[in-house]
């Protein structure tokens, strides 16, 4: 008996449930074919003929769960995506899905291009079955978390494509949803927003269910515990996200066509640069070295803490002293932290790291293990200074979060924190695979005479 208790459990804990889905188009044809096949007597056209976008597709999404969904272009995720939201219907087989879905698939879809911004905030949260007076107690919320100021009362067709992922996602984040499907709208968005809906992202996994649809497996990784691979408009592989995103990466490799590149030659070896990477002086003078802007720092970037110690500025220094907005992946690069206590801070620490628009952490330290001045009263001022080489950065955007805490690693409290301190981008680089490139004191290839 109570084995059947917890089977009955399990099922009442599935969200969404896909079973042997399949969805068959038929093939367009022209005016002018329908006409000939009616002269000649013929049918227009056989059960074999049609285009299947999904074929017997099946798998569970259990509450509180966050799956990926991946696969090439023209693999069926789009599709099954729309009839998780209810816009299309299956051909075969049968879904369901448990309580308020939310998508985010294309840009204008649920909006009125003629309509404001604000009048589409209405019209969209209606669809998801809101109440004029609780979008009424939202819309500041919601313009708070859109950030598109006077453009909130302008018709959204002179929206770019940046400011009506702004609205769309700030809406989603206000609808109360149980399952939250985001596509790859999320791309077109700026660095600072990209990271705002990944931190809401990652908060609404604790109560919530996602499923997020993209090609980058390293997103797929970093914020799905569970993938499922379509190819061919079939299921290919499910299961654990890292599993499945790798095997699917060696699928794509698998079936690139390689060919010899005769512009790649043997190089003299470098001089050794004690150092330097010993690439350093050949990638700077191609267009693969690795340029890295710096935007200022953001006064208004979100931040919380109790307040003992307020960050005031954060920049990054070359060997002179002088402020970048410029350098190159691989130099020495000082990174300057100024503070100013305003109560008594016993053991205070800095720190720092650097993660990618996805929100993942790609490096960072802390002052802890290096330097202790001891209790710091209200009114003094602190710099910590973080001198290292910078990894080289695969191109695309990153932030830089900063934090002042008192006490130690595993028991402090946190009297600063900045999330998004400052924006790194990474117009080229040499970095081909993984999430940074280290720059190396040294490689060698050495041939050996037998033993």
């Amino acid at each position: 008996m109570s084995s059947e208790i917890q089977q009955d459990e399990l099922l009442q804990d599935v969200v969404i449930r896909v079973d042997a889905v399949g969805k068959r188009y038929p093939r367009g044809r022209h005016p002018w074919q329908l006409i000939w096949h009616a002269l000649r007597g013929s049918p227009v056209g056989g059960e074999d003929e049609g285009y299947t976008a999904l074929a017997s597709v099946s798998f569970e999404v259990r509450r509180g769960t966050t799956v990926g969904i991946i696969g090439r272009n023209g693999a069926g995720k789009s599709t099954l995506l729309q009839m998780l939201c209810g816009t299309l219907q299956p051909t075969s087989g049968s879904l369901h899905v448990e309580g308020r879905v939310a998508a985010l698939l294309e840009l204008g879809a649920g909006f009125n291009p003629d309509f404001t911004g604000r009048e589409n905030v209405y019209l969209n949260a209606s669809l998801y079955g809101l109440t004029r007076r609780e979008v009424d107690g939202r819309m500041a919320s919601i313009e708070a978390f859109a950030e598109i100021g006077e453009f909130i009362d302008q018709p959204v067709k002179t929206y770019s494509s940046g400011m009506f992922v702004r609205l769309a996602f700030a809406v989603l984040a206000h609808v109360d949803a149980d399952v939250l499907i985001i596509d790859e709208a999320l791309a077109v968005g700026d660095a600072y927003f990209t990271q705002k809906c990944m931190r809401f992202l990652h908060q609404f996994r604790e109560h919530g269910t996602l499923l997020f649809v993209s090609h980058d497996t390293t997103a797929v990784m970093a914020l799905c515990s569970y993938a499922v691979w379509l190819e061919a408009g079939k299921v290919r592989e499910q299961g654990p996200a890292k599993g499945v995103c790798e095997s699917y990466l060696a699928a794509l490799f698998a079936s690139e066509e390689r060919s010899d590149d005769p512009a790649a030659q043997l190089h003299e070896p470098l001089p050794e640069l004690p150092w330097h990477d010993q690439r350093e002086p050949w990638l700077n003078t191609t267009p693969l070295r690795n340029d890295v802007e710096v935007f200022r720092f953001r006064t208004d970037a979100l931040r919380f803490g109790a307040g003992a110690a307020r960050i005031q500025n954060v920049s990054l220094l070359d060997d002179a002293g002088r402020a970048l907005s410029w350098m190159v992946g691989g130099e020495q690069v000082s990174l300057e932290i100024r503070l100013q206590c305003h109560g008594m801070l016993r053991a205070p620490i800095v720190g720092f790291y650097i993660k990618d628009r996805l929100g993942q952490t790609l490096f960072g330290e802390n002052t802890y293990l290096f330097a202790r001045p001891g209790p710091l009263m209200g009114g003094s001022s602190i710099l910590a200074r973080f001198v290292f080489r910078l990894p080289y950065l695969p191109v695309g955007d990153y932030s830089l979060a900063v934090a002042v805490a008192d006490g130690t690693p595993d028991d402090h409290v946190q009297h600063d924190w900045i999330h998004d301190a400052l924006f790194l981008r990474s117009h080229a680089s040499s970095v081909g695979t993984g999430l940074v490139g280290l720059p190396m004191q040294r490689v060698e290839l050495l041939q050996l005479d037998p033993a």
